[in-house]
């Protein structure tokens, strides 16, 4: 089981590393409030060794974002851009090896 220094820390590497691509503006996921969530869902995936692209895609399509007040919402694998993507499976990847 994480503990909360653990999962604290692997949110910052996200949020510092991983943003939110809006009309070419570019939204770190730690400014959106988003790391901590992304971190605590992503690292199950880290324990059990059952880290890959597909099961990160699932975890990010079932976060979903609030737009415009609440009107709309999109998940947040659709506001990630392709190589933001790739950077936190790479990012997750080397934390994995750390562990």
């Amino acid at each position: 089981m994480a503990s909360t220094q653990q999962i604290e820390n692997l949110a910052a590497q996200i949020g510092e590393n991983v943003y939110i691509d809006v009309a070419k503006w570019h939204l770190y996921l730690n400014d959106a409030h988003l790391h901590t969530v992304v971190a605590e869902k992503v690292y199950s995936l880290l324990e059990e060794d059952s880290l890959d692209e597909d099961s990160v895609t699932a975890i990010l399509q079932g976060i979903p974002v609030q737009l415009g007040g609440g009107k709309t919402e999109l998940s947040l694998n659709d506001l990630l851009p392709k190589q933001c993507q790739a950077n936190l499976l790479d990012l997750l990847e080397e934390y994995q090896k750390d562990m």
